[in-house]
Formats: C-alpha cells, sequence, structure tokens
C-alpha cells in the first residue's frame, strides 16, 4: 500500500501526466460540440473583383483541412477564395448531402463554392485515366473549362503522392487540364497534402488559434464524415505536427523548430509556357505576424 502511494505520489509531480490527460480530456468533450449550425464570428465580404483563387478539392471537407493558407489569403490579402469541388464523394446517395454540407461549410468561412457538374465528377482516379481515356477527357474539358472561366492567379490542388486515389487523380486531373490551356496562361500552384505527407514542400504558414477554431467549427459542417470519424478534432494535432515536421524540412535536419503551435505545409511552384516551373525561392516559414505580400502581392 506504501508503494503505491509513493508511486502515486511520484506521478503526481509529473507535469507530463496532465499534459496527456488534458488532450484526451479535450478530445472527449470535443464529442459533444454541436456539428455545424454555427453562426460566423465577424469576416470580411468576399470581393468578387478580386484577384482568384482556385481551390481543387477531391471531397468535401479537403477545403477546410489544407484552409490554413486560403484563409489568411481571404483575411489578410482579401483575395476571392473559390472552392471547386471536384467531386461529391462516391456514395451516391450522400452526394446531395454532402454538397448541401459543404455549402455550410465554405460560407462560414466566406470562401464561395463552384461546383463541376451536378452530384461532382465520377471516378477521378489513375485507373480511369490509364483504362478509360473517354471519361477521363470528359473530365479534363469540364475542369479545364473552369479554370479558363475563372482565371484564377493561384491554384490549390493535392500532390502526385497524396495517399488517397482521388487526392491523386485530382493532382493529374488538374494538371491535365492546365495542359490544354492556351500557350499564354499562368498562374501559380500550390501542392496541399493530407493523407501522404509531401517529401519536399517550401512554405510552413503559420494559423492563428483563431483561424484553427474557425477551420474545425467549419470542417464540423460536414456532419455526415465527422459523425463517423471526428476528424475534425484531430485537426490541430496534425497541424501541431506540421510545426515537427517543417521545422526539419524547411529548416534543414538539426534546425531549431519555429515557435509555432499550428502550421500547414505546401509546394508553391507556378504554371507558365505549358509546364510546372519551380520559383526562384528558398524554402520559407511565414508566421501570423509576417505579411504574405512579399510572395502573393
Amino acid at each position: 500500500m506504501q508503494t503505491n502511494m509513493s508511486s502515486s505520489s511520484k506521478n503526481d509531480t509529473n507535469p507530463y501526466i496532465r499534459f496527456a490527460v488534458g488532450f484526451s480530456q479535450l478530445l472527449k468533450e470535443g464529442k459533444s460540440y454541436p456539428l455545424g449550425n454555427l453562426t460566423s464570428r465577424a469576416k470580411p465580404g468576399r470581393n468578387e473583383d478580386a484577384p482568384r483563387v482556385l481551390l481543387c478539392s477531391p471531397h468535401p471537407d479537403d477545403e477546410c483541412i489544407i484552409g490554413g493558407l486560403p484563409l489568411r489569403l481571404l483575411r489578410e490579402r482579401r483575395m476571392n477564395i473559390i472552392n471547386l469541388a471536384v467531386t461529391q464523394g462516391s456514395r451516391h446517395d450522400r452526394q446531395a448531402a454532402r454538397f448541401k454540407e459543404l455549402q455550410g461549410a465554405c460560407d462560414y468561412l466566406g470562401f464561395g463554392l463552384l461546383p463541376t457538374r451536378q452530384n461532382g465528377l465520377e471516378k477521378i482516379q489513375l485507373t480511369t485515366r490509364d483504362q478509360d481515356r473517354d471519361h477521363w477527357n470528359e473530365a479534363v474539358n469540364v475542369l479545364a473549362q473552369i479554370i479558363e472561366q475563372q482565371a484564377p492567379q493561384l491554384i490549390f490542388l493535392p500532390h502526385a503522392n497524396d495517399w488517397n486515389t482521388t487526392h491523386i487523380g485530382v493532382h493529374f486531373l488538374v494538371m491535365d487540364a492546365l495542359r490544354t490551356m492556351p500557350p499564354g496562361f499562368h498562374c501559380r500552384l500550390v501542392e496541399t497534402e493530407f493523407w501522404g505527407a509531401m517529401s519536399e514542400p517550401n512554405l510552413m504558414i503559420e494559423s492563428s488559434p483563431a483561424d484553427v477554431a474557425d477551420l474545425i467549427t467549419a470542417l464540423s459542417f460536414h456532419a455526415g464524415e465527422v459523425s463517423r470519424n471526428p476528424y475534425h478534432l484531430r485537426l490541430p494535432a496534425w497541424m501541431i505536427d506540421n510545426v515537427r515536421r517543417g521545422g526539419e524540412l524547411l529548416g534543414g535536419k538539426g534546425a531549431e523548430a519555429p515557435d509555432y503551435t499550428f502550421a500547414t505545409l505546401y509546394r508553391l511552384r507556378r504554371w507558365a509556357r505549358g509546364k510546372v516551373e519551380s520559383l526562384d525561392m528558398t524554402s520559407q516559414t511565414f508566421s501570423c505576424d509576417d505579411s504574405l505580400e512579399k510572395l502573393f502581392g
């Protein structure tokens, strides 16, 4: 009995127990929070005439998960952020509901929303690209028309190894659509990650706690998805881990990590002269206090 009390006493002096328990309790508590149906805090209205940013989202919810930089571009640079719902998921019985949830999430963040077509594109994967060229080329034409109409200065898309078959499919769909654009078309490309980590990101963007709270809240509008897997509650942990990875990947092995809590990693390049080109830039990190005008002026 004395041994157990002694052990308990020693554990009580270990602050990391409280640290770990705190995370666990927050996660459990978060499961009781409302999903969607929350009023957005004051936000700037969308400026339809501002430079356009097109988020090519593989699924409804990706606009929130990778939304750290788009949200800052909206709030700090007043850019017109438009989420393109490339697909609405593979379950036909959920596609209409998922688009409605997506509308709530985009409205909450202040993003515009475009569908590719009713119920979204289907079978956007490399097997389709390899084995059903007619279907794939039709999807490429749909996307190319949207890019031409929107004329975005910036396009977000998953990187080529983002594990999920639709994420990878959307990467190649966007690239194939860009190859059909007129020779003079150019824009910047921001590759994103979620299911599979990028080996060579070149941009780390810090998010404030207030922005992260808004991303989580918007993600909660996707109630049908987060009810089965509450990944909206795990988004902060992923963004915390991005600081760990980004400190080494961008700063170099053994480098001191920046004093951020939350961040998202990206790879910034450009499309010009019919191909992807690297920008003349070193890997960079942007804190909440740093102006984005340097790269996105």
